[in-house]
């Protein structure tokens, strides 16, 4: 270990910056933000710095650097363009024994500033020494990623229950253990949902209770579709909390690999034709693991309130007591369109959207054939692959005409997606034709012909070809003559 890191009370101590420029700034406001009683020495300061000068937030030390200026310094920043007068600087400060940091030079610092992540009163701080500053950085970036803000309000609720917890548990083992549950459970379930009031409550509820009742907790998680770049930073929060992952089959591997290591993963997949865990299961495995007092993560593909069952489950684990939450997740339809270069709306040919599920022929009885076969309007179909030639038949026999262009997005913003661009008329010809299998999400609509000149992710589309069947066309030409 090259730097011995500590976190210094500046309060109402005096600081000294050297420079007026915009590194200073930066230096200037996050000291500000610390308490400190800062002091800024240079002929010239800019504008942000004179504002703050002129309404006594800093002292404005006019002129070139003098030593005299460290006197009473607990800390000295050079943040000049002048080497020399860095170099002076540093070392005045280290005859008197003040901790300089001279900006982007180690050698002459005896401190460095650290990159921060801020969940105050949470502080989180990141250096290489000065010898990569930007890989500090990036490290940065990745854990803002990780901590939730609801960390900075859940020390200060701690910090306030302190003596409570103290005198409640006074063997250590025993508060350790306490400490551990509120910063996985209901408390902090609390905390991120933004109701502060209702966790202190909680928390002195739990308090109360018996050091070996523990509550479970259900998140019902959207996992996108596939790419895991596409997964929200909630949702990442949520599988490196879990003690139990109930996923289903469509969820990416990739997406899995990011989940806490020793997490338990229980594969929930339904399939058409194919259902190995009914949903009554589901239910019996989420409840199982909450009652055990464990953090139970529901991982479903896209995101689990547009044909994921999510509000079913939710009303499952309402009806008998089990705290949960939601955490949405980017949806089939809009991801899968993104990566294959299809605006599911477009000023000139489509003013709205249908979000549709086929996943069984019973499910195709239920849906309004002549709404879906409305002009100007984009249909993003879910679970159809093995019904596209009853989708074709339905909608051009409610006036849809067969050369609509459709595509075919199968794997979508996966590695391996591929894009079918077809018309309706000749949609069940180009799946067979391409073994399209699922997961796989058709859009039929005008836009769907922007996959040809605005695809940007894998494989260039492939154009199936465009002529209906006859088959498809007659009942398009059944319906024209109806309406004549």
């Amino acid at each position: 270990m090259s730097l011995y890191p500590l976190f210094a009370n500046l309060a109402g101590r005096r600081v000294l910056i050297i420079g007026g420029g915009e590194v200073a700034t930066r230096k200037c406001q996050a000291l500000l933000k610390a308490g400190a009683i800062v002091h800024v020495g240079s002929p010239v300061l800019n504008s942000t710095l004179q504002t703050l000068a002129s309404a006594g937030s800093i002292v404005h030390l006019y002129g070139r650097y003098q030593t005299a200026w460290l006197d009473d310094a607990w800390l000295v920043v050079a943040a000049t363009d002048d080497d020399e007068t860095n170099r002076r600087v540093a070392s005045d400060a280290q005859d008197r024994r003040i901790l300089i940091n001279v900006v982007d030079d180690a050698a002459l610092s005896s401190f460095q500033v650290p990159a921060i992540v801020d969940r105050s009163p949470l502080m989180i701080a990141i250096s290489s020494g000065g010898a990569a500053p930007m890989i500090a950085r990036q490290v940065r970036e990745r854990l803002e990623s990780l901590l939730d803000q609801a960390l900075g309000p859940l020390v200060s609720l701690l910090d306030e229950a302190r003596g409570a917890i103290r005198s409640r548990y006074r063997d250590l083992r025993a508060r350790r253990s306490f400490y551990d549950r509120i910063a996985t459970g209901r408390v902090w379930q609390l905390l991120r949902a933004g109701r502060q009031r209702a966790a202190a409550s909680e928390l002195q509820r739990t308090l109360r209770l018996p050091e070996a009742v523990r509550s479970g907790h259900v998140a019902l998680v959207g996992a996108g579709p596939g790419d895991p770049g596409l997964l929200t930073l909630r949702a990442l929060r949520a599988l490196n909390e879990a003690d139990v992952i109930l996923h289903d089959r469509l969820v990416s591997a990739e997406v899995l690999e990011l989940a806490r290591r020793d997490a338990q993963r229980i594969e929930v997949g339904k399939q058409a034709g194919n259902h190995h865990t009914t949903q009554d299961r589901i239910h019996a495995l989420m409840l199982e693991h909450a009652r055990a007092g464990r953090r139970v993560v529901r991982l479903k593909g896209g995101d689990p309130f547009i044909f994921g069952r999510g509000g079913e489950e939710l009303e499952f684990l309402r009806d008998h007591g089990i705290s949960f939450e939601v955490v949405p997740g980017v949806t089939a339809a809009l991801a899968c369109a993104a990566y294959s270069g299809v605006p599911l709306t477009h000023r000139d040919h489509a003013h709205s959207v249908q979000f549709v599920t086929a996943h069984c022929k019973e499910s195709l009885d239920t849906l309004d054939w002549n709404a879906l076969a409305a002009p100007r309007q984009t249909l993003a179909i879910y679970m159809g692959v093995a019904q596209l030639d009853a989708l074709r038949t339905r909608l051009v026999a409610a006036g849809r005409s067969g050369a609509t262009p459709a595509a075919i997005i199968e794997n979508g913003t996966r590695p391996q997606q591929r894009v079918i661009v077809t018309t309706l008329g000749a949609l069940p010809e180009s799946a067979a034709a391409h073994a399209v299998c699922s997961p796989a999400l058709l859009i039929v609509g005008e836009v769907a012909s922007f996959a040809q000149t605005l695809a940007w992710f894998g494989a260039a589309p492939v154009s199936a070809p465009a002529e209906a069947p006859v088959s498809a066309q007659q009942p398009q030409r059944r319906a024209e003559r109806r309406v004549a």
